[in-house]
């Protein structure tokens, strides 16, 4: 370490990184791509948790994409209530120190969830090392929505108080949306000491002009399909088996339409079985999982992406990623009214809206949108002139600038 380096170190601190490909994992790296063309001097460490999904030898140290990712190693589990995450914490307090002496930090940057930030302040406050909380969703009510636990529930006020205390101790706060910034001002934190950081895409990658091959096979009669498409996650939010109840009744009325459902998660296979029940095999293709690289080329074999999110106080709150890829790629989109897409969509402009949770209302948006060329043309075309103009990650990333040269004058 050269004590006369005066420059500004950032130490992210999170649950998981690529490669495990996940959102959370892909902001992560966006973020730190975009601070170091910045000049930023932004590295990052995993919790314990990293290797809780992903198995393996423990490295202290791994570089994925240019970025070096430091490894807290994988805590003891424990039956016992709370002791699980107590040594988690613990072990990730012990990786935060030990980084210190190794680096000069000068910001801990700790993102969800609270057992990554409760760490941070700690060691923050031993070492003089000021702490920017992201919060990038409301995990307690990701879990309700999960059917983890209940609103009722200890784990859920206890998990709600954490969060409030982390935004409090933080000396600042980063929320990817305004609709998590209205939530924490709700709590008591003062609105000026929140940051609104929004979701953005790297717009090299998610180019319609790019046509490589996605390694995932359509049958001739896909191809010559008119394609509705989603990617993501498979949670329960999502809505899916309402998409999956709409197609059923759009191959009634044309034959000419598919579904191509492309991710994985907790509800895959229930929404495979909703196929074969509805008899939908010839009309939706299910490929699972793929690479992130293969993504682009995946949603130039859509015609449509359909985001059909259920109204809960998750979605309603929180933006998701994924339409902001299919605007950038040029995609009309059909989604439900929900707060998280009424942040990033116009309705008429750049996408078309309908009520959530209304079976008819997705079937009439997206026939209107299939009969319509000259309409998907325009939706896509407006859609991903204001994503490159807005959302770049080159563009959204500027405010941490700001919120770093006022912990560090």
């Amino acid at each position: 370490m050269n004590e006369a380096d005066n420059s500004l170190k950032i130490l992210h601190i999170l649950d998981h990184s690529l490669p495990e490909q996940t959102g959370y994992s892909f902001r992560a790296h966006s973020v730190i791509t975009a601070q170091r063309k910045m000049g930023i001097e932004a590295m990052a460490v995993t919790s314990p948790k990293h290797y809780e999904s992903r198995p393996g030898i423990y490295q202290p140290l791994e570089r994925v994409g240019g970025i070096a990712y430091h490894r807290a190693p994988a805590s003891k589990r424990s039956v016992v209530p709370v002791l699980s995450e107590l040594r988690q914490m613990a072990v990730l307090a012990s990786t935060l120190h030990r980084l210190t002496r190794d680096h000069r930090v000068s910001v801990f940057h700790p993102h969800s969830p609270t057992l990554n930030a409760i760490p941070a302040i700690w060691v923050g406050k031993r070492k003089k090392i000021p702490v920017v909380y992201e919060m990038r969703s409301s995990w307690e009510d990701a879990a309700v929505d999960r059917g983890t636990y209940g609103v009722s529930s200890w784990k859920y006020r206890l998990s709600k108080r954490l969060e409030t205390w982390v935004c409090k101790n933080a000396d600042a706060v980063v929320v990817i949306c305004e609709g998590l910034k209205r939530e924490l001002i709700g709590r008591g934190i003062p609105h000026d000491k929140i940051t609104v950081v929004q979701n953005g895409v790297d717009v090299e990658v998610f180019d319609s002009s790019r046509r490589q091959e996605s390694g995932v096979p359509l049958s001739e009669e896909s191809r010559n399909r008119k394609m509705i498409g989603f990617m993501g996650s498979f949670f329960r939010w999502e809505g899916l088996e309402l998409l999956i109840e709409a197609m059923a009744r759009l191959t009634k009325m044309r034959s000419d339409t598919g579904l191509l459902l492309v991710g994985g998660g907790e509800m895959a296979a229930e929404l495979r079985a909703k196929v074969q029940q509805l008899n939908l095999g010839q009309h939706v293709v299910m490929p699972g999982q793929v690479s992130q690289a293969q993504i682009p080329a995946l949603y130039a074999k859509v015609d449509i992406m359909a985001f059909p999110r259920h109204s809960t106080k998750l979605t309603e709150m929180v933006t998701p990623l994924k339409p902001l890829e299919a605007m950038a790629m040029g995609k009309p989109i059909v989604a439900s009214d929900v707060g998280g897409h009424k942040e990033l969509i116009q309705h008429e402009e750049t996408g078309l809206l309908f009520r959530a949770g209304d079976v008819d209302a997705l079937v009439a948006q997206l026939c209107r949108c299939l009969d319509n060329e000259d309409l998907r043309r325009l939706l896509g075309k407006q859609g991903s002139a204001w994503v490159r103009s807005e959302r770049s990650w080159d563009k959204t990333t500027r405010p941490y600038a700001e919120v770093y040269a006022r912990l560090c004058p």
